[in-house]
């Protein structure tokens, strides 16, 4: 890895937008968690620096919109946490403009004048050592010391692409020690269980993907009859269910325990459950902003139900905003439960396709295809398939096309599920892919729907064959 060249180059590309006279900046990013705090970021910075900017989100670049884009009176574009696949195209329709694109998605192989911030091409992973977030507040950082307070945005990015795992690595533990320094973060070892801070104990553990607790997750009835078991009351004295904050020592260490022994036998380290909470400080304790991880939700749940600036508007601290951010929490979690009821009533029929190794989920206009890439997600998280099974959501999009997300259960390092939407989109014709490793997607026209499947099924089923031999 070259850290410190990677650093050397954004210093580089800071000097160069600095340079720029006249400034009049757009802004387009990405609508997910790490493009909303990536388009936090910096706009927070180039409101410090006194400039003039307009911003877009953006679900994906296409030559529509960088055709819309260069018919504006804009003389610099900043990307965020997008456009490294797009280079070729962005510099043929800006060719015009100054263009800055701060990214971490893995880029096209060109060289171009396009002003272009990425960790790969400095043996850096952006997959899991910085996200879109990271990159742009790195950039930020060094355009205005006083950026650093903003290192908490990028941590929340970053777990919102699930960079976190069992602790931060590279230059994403550069960054928590700025948020952490900044006094914007604090970190505590502990069951870092979703929603810890605003569900009560019973459903934090019905719902808990990660730790899974064979008997317990999934199930209400389960989850209460555990912590009876436990000596756990769920209610407090008032009858007001409890949280998992609301535990004291002795109840955490039943808890923590009661969890271990559920785990035996089912898991490699069933005591791999304790890990790093990530607390805002500046945040309400029983918020949905009090937890970084519970945070990334929140805005994602912006992002995916096309509210991006509330998402935005609550990074930057809008008081107002954040309420309204906070009531469109409830109405994402209600599309999350229909599309996982949708999900397990269908499963047996011909919408589910499941095979040793890989599940196909063809949801058409059964779930948004803003909210798709999310259930396979929770999908590859719920210990339904074993590691190493591919999952491929499809679900239609309103403009005739069809939203493809693909995920990995579990991780393997040798697996590159870009390379095998690349393979499939060839095959058809058409498709762009883009993502990392192992959580990508592309977006396929609607009447290619049959063909996809097919073709999917059979470089899947070689992929599986070969794994077999292999062994």
């Amino acid at each position: 890895m070259q850290v410190n060249e990677f650093k050397r180059h954004i210093e580089k590309q800071v000097e160069i937008f600095k340079n720029l006279q006249n400034k009049h900046v757009r802004v387009i990013s990405h609508l997910d968690c790490d493009g909303l705090t990536s388009a936090a970021i910096i706009i927070k910075a180039l409101l410090r620096a006194n400039l003039n900017f307009s911003t877009t989100i953006v679900k994906q670049i296409d030559i529509t919109l960088l055709d819309e884009l260069s018919k504006e009176n804009y003389n610099c574009y900043i990307f965020t946490d997008l456009g490294s696949g797009y280079l070729s195209l962005i510099s043929e329709k800006l060719e015009s403009k100054a263009v800055f694109v701060l990214d971490h998605h893995k880029p096209e192989d060109v060289q171009n004048r396009i002003h272009h911030t990425n960790p790969h091409n400095f043996g850096i992973d952006g997959g899991k050592d910085i996200s879109g977030a990271g990159v742009t507040y790195l950039f930020a950082k060094k355009l205005n010391e006083e950026n650093k307070d903003m290192a908490h945005l990028a941590i929340i990015g970053a777990i919102g692409d699930i960079q976190e795992g069992k602790g931060f690595h590279g230059l994403n533990k550069e960054i928590l020690e700025d948020a952490i320094q900044s006094g914007k973060i604090e970190v505590k070892k502990g069951l870092g269980m979703f929603g810890s801070q605003t569900k009560p104990l019973h459903k934090v553990l019905e719902f808990s993907t990660d730790p899974y607790i064979p008997g317990v997750t999934g199930s209400e009835q389960g989850a209460i009859k555990f912590l009876n078991e436990l000596g756990i009351s769920i209610k407090d004295q008032d009858g007001k269910y409890k949280k998992l904050i609301h535990l004291n020592e002795q109840d955490i260490k039943k808890l923590t325990t009661g969890i271990i022994l559920k785990r035996l036998g089912s898991e490699k380290n069933p005591e791999d459950i304790l890990g790093n909470i990530y607390l805002l400080t500046d945040e309400l304790e029983e918020s949905p902003t009090k937890d970084a991880r519970e945070f990334s939700t929140l805005l994602n749940s912006c992002g995916r139900l096309r509210k991006p600036s509330l998402g935005i508007g609550t990074c930057l601290g809008n008081k107002k905003i954040k309420k309204e951010a906070v009531a469109l929490l409830s109405e994402y979690k209600q599309e999350l439960i229909k599309s996982l009821n949708w999900f397990y009533s269908k499963r047996g029929s011909p919408r589910i396709i499941e095979e040793d190794g890989y599940t196909i989920i063809n949801a058409e206009e059964n779930i948004k295809d803003t909210i798709i890439g999310t259930l396979a997600s929770i999908v590859s998280r719920s210990n339904i398939y074993r590691p190493g099974t591919i999952i491929v959501s499809m679900a239609n999009t309103i403009d005739g096309n069809i939203k493809i997300s693909l995920r990995l259960v579990g991780t393997n390092k040798e697996l590159d599920l870009r390379e095998f939407v690349k393979k499939i989109t060839k095959k058809l014709g058409v498709g762009e892919a883009g993502g990392h490793k192992q959580a990508c997607g592309c977006l396929i026209p609607q009447e290619k729907e049959e063909e996809f499947i097919k073709i999917s099924e059979e470089i899947l089923k070689k992929m599986m064959m070969e794994e077999t031999i292999g062994k």
